[in-house]
This record gives C-alpha cells, sequence and structure tokens, in this order.
C-alpha cells in the first residue's frame, strides 16, 4: 500500500493528501456521503453549558459552528446527510451521572444534568440545527459502543466529512475508527478545534495518514453547489 504523500512545504489549510483513503477532490457522491458533527453540542460550547460554568471554552471552539455551518448547509443542498454525535453522560440511581474517574479528573466541575440523555445540553447547537441522523455516545470515539456504524449502514453513508471537538480527542479516534472499518475520511482543519492551537495543529497532522484533510470553504468549492 502507498504511503500518503503531504506537501510539507504548506500549511495544512492548504495540503492535499496524495494517496489517501478519502474520495478525491470533485469525486463526492454526495447521496452517499454525510458531514459528521462532533460532539458540537450545548454544553461543551453554549455560553451557559457545562464546560463554560467551568471555565473551560476557547475562542477557537466557539467559532466552529459559524465556520462549519457554510459546509452543512451546502452538503444539505447537495442531497448528503449531516450527522452529529452527542457526547452523553448515562446516569444511574437518582439520575447521578456515570463519570469516568479520568474524566473527572480533568473536568471536576460536571455534575447531575450535565450532557443527560435528551437534554438541552446534550443537543447540538442551535445553528447547526436539523440533523438527519443523532448519535449518542459515551467515549472520544463515536464508533465505541454506540449505534453509529449501524445508522451509517442503514443510510448508505460510504463517506464522513469530519468536524467537531476536540481535535486531538473525539475527532482523532472517530477519525481512525472509521479509518479501520474502510470509510473515507475528509477532516476539516479548521472545522475542528482543541483547546490551544498547537494541540490542534498536532492532532490535525497526525490524522494525515488516515484522512483527505481540507478547509471548509474548500470544502463548499469542491460540492460546487
Amino acid at each position: 500500500m502507498r504511503c500518503p504523500v503531504l506537501d510539507a512545504e504548506l500549511p495544512w489549510s492548504k495540503r492535499r493528501i496524495e494517496g489517501g483513503s478519502a474520495s478525491s477532490a470533485g469525486q463526492i457522491d454526495m447521496k452517499n456521503t454525510a458531514l459528521l458533527i462532533v460532539d458540537l453540542q450545548n454544553d461543551f460550547i453554549h455560553p451557559d453549558g457545562a464546560y463554560a460554568r467551568g471555565g473551560q471554552s476557547s475562542p477557537q471552539i466557539a467559532a466552529l459552528p459559524a465556520r462549519v455551518l457554510p459546509v452543512a448547509e451546502a452538503i444539505r443542498a447537495a442531497g448528503g446527510w449531516v450527522v452529529s454525535t452527542q457526547f452523553t453522560l448515562a446516569t444511574g440511581k437518582g439520575g447521578e451521572p456515570f463519570i469516568s474517574p479520568h474524566l473527572l479528573a480533568m473536568r471536576p466541575f460536571l455534575r447531575k444534568g450535565d450532557f443527560v440523555s435528551g437534554g438541552w445540553g446534550n443537543r447540538i447547537v442551535d445553528e447547526l440545527q436539523p440533523v438527519d441522523i443523532a448519535v449518542e455516545k459515551v467515549a472520544y470515539s463515536a464508533f465505541y459502543q454506540s449505534r453509529l456504524e449501524f445508522m451509517l449502514k442503514k443510510a448508505g453513508i460510504r463517506a464522513l466529512i469530519v468536524c467537531g471537538i476536540v481535535t486531538n480527542g473525539g475527532v482523532a479516534s472517530t477519525v481512525r475508527d472509521a479509518h479501520v472499518r474502510d470509510i473515507d475520511v475528509t477532516v476539516l482543519s479548521d472545522g475542528c478545534a482543541a483547546f490551544s492551537v498547537e494541540t490542534h495543529e498536532t492532532a490535525i497532522a497526525a490524522l494525515a495518514p488516515v484522512a483527505r484533510i481540507v478547509t471548509c470553504d474548500e470544502m463548499v468549492a469542491e460540492i460546487g453547489v
């Protein structure tokens, strides 16, 4: 298998992958393609959400809905799918959330009612609604113990255009899990973000072998509607 080759002298926003698994520019079959929006939920990015309450926010993350919206609109207009993954804290007795120890150590502000299934905080932000398919997830990868793979197969979706948060967490894990399932993957480099620019750039670079990297503007132009 030929390894993907990048023009290393260009910034990530301008690089094209040669020999990668994703569909080549101008060859997107939109009826079998979905924009996969990873975790752009109220509790993560809304000013009234859980992360804002805990002081965990960044301008890069806050800017994502407006940046991704033109891609979502172009995909809808071209007959493609919009799929949202939504991180969910499953609950037990009394509605108390099951929070993984490592997550609670990083985010001690999380509490009962945050990211609860069906709740306002769990939903994708208003700017990016409506979605065709919404899938709850319980870990970094949207494929882990979720119905995402089942739903993609039933919808006939064979290619994903991925955006969301965080680049080094949910995005990276989901992209790699899609790749090993032989799903073509394109990552929107400026449609993803992390809590630091350096972390984001490092994660995008690490995804180059398994995904095609383009910007939101480039993808809109490629869809051509």
